[in-house]
């Protein structure tokens, strides 16, 4: 019997190594994640908002596009998905409606952050929260909200570049009391405050690995040390290939054709063996009349 993904997520987030999940922002990079032999995918907001609109992390993608995006990422891959989820897209009724349908679109788990619309990147400045009993609210209706047991709901403050680490501080342990299965601390400053979260707040942690960003970018190895069972890379793969973009272009529009960086690509059959054609192919020979 095959294993529910919220169960192996499930699973993932509470044994004793480390969780690494990279971030992608659609389909075929999910299916790559997976061939890399990746345990589960995370689905960055921030990655939606740049390939689906061409547009910056400000809280401008709307419900719909993202639960439409996580249901694609989560029916293209056996493994499972967690997804960015922004503050819930309202109060807590909409937070219901929220949980429910990313359930229905098979994503395993999702987090919430206590920013007040529009959000914005975690490791942007000037962003502004929401009281925390509002807060406290919305989780405990994302908690009641879910049909199955064990599926993630992740609180997420961004309370530590808008008031401070004490006060973030103080979010967390609140999240973690309410009953949330894994708490995300955005923007720790420094490798000390990474190591205070993880010894101050008694509840599964993510770490947010943002290269360049606000927060130290630490081994994983170091992480668990602190008591971090998930690590996230959202925008990793997304910086990474458009920088190669960028310099196989540079090369491509210079020599005018792609020739010299054959090479540098998968192969037609790789990629079609990427996104299943073999086995699309079996199934059509299979039910062909």
């Amino acid at each position: 019997m095959t294993m529910n993904k919220t169960t192996k997520l499930r699973q993932l987030i509470e044994r004793e190594e480390i969780l690494i999940a990279p971030g992608v922002y659609d389909p075929y990079l999910a299916k790559l994640v997976q061939a890399a032999g990746f345990e589960a995918v995370y689905m960055t907001g921030a990655g939606v908002s740049h390939t689906g609109l061409g547009m910056p992390d400000l809280g401008l993608t709307t419900f719909s596009e993202m639960v439409d995006r996580a249901g694609r990422i989560a029916d293209a891959v056996d493994i499972p998905v967690f997804a960015d989820a922004d503050t819930g897209y309202g109060n807590a009724l909409n937070v219901i409606r929220t949980v429910k349908a990313y359930e229905r679109a098979g994503v395993a788990g999702l987090h919430m952050e206590d920013q007040q619309m529009p959000k914005k990147c975690g490791h942007f400045d000037e962003k502004k929260v929401i009281p925390l009993e509002e807060m406290l609210g919305k989780l405990k209706a994302a908690l009641d909200a879910r049909s199955d047991p064990d599926f993630i709901i992740i609180g997420r403050t961004d309370a530590r570049t808008a008031v401070g680490f004490n006060e973030a501080l103080d979010r967390a342990q609140a999240f973690a009391e309410v009953g949330v299965d894994m708490v995300f601390f955005e923007s720790p400053l420094s490798e000390e405050e990474l190591e205070k979260v993880g010894a101050s707040v008694n509840r599964p942690l993510l770490a947010n690995m943002v290269e360049t960003g606000k927060t130290p970018l630490l081994p994983t190895a170091r992480l668990q040390e602190m008591g971090y069972n998930v690590a996230i890379f959202p925008g990793a793969l997304g910086r990474f290939i458009g920088k190669q973009v960028m310099d196989f272009l540079r090369i491509f529009r210079a020599e005018g054709s792609t020739i010299s960086q054959v090479d540098k690509m998968l192969s037609f059959t790789e990629q079609n063996e990427i996104v299943g054609l073999p086995e699309m192919l079996a199934l059509a020979e299979k039910y062909r009349a």
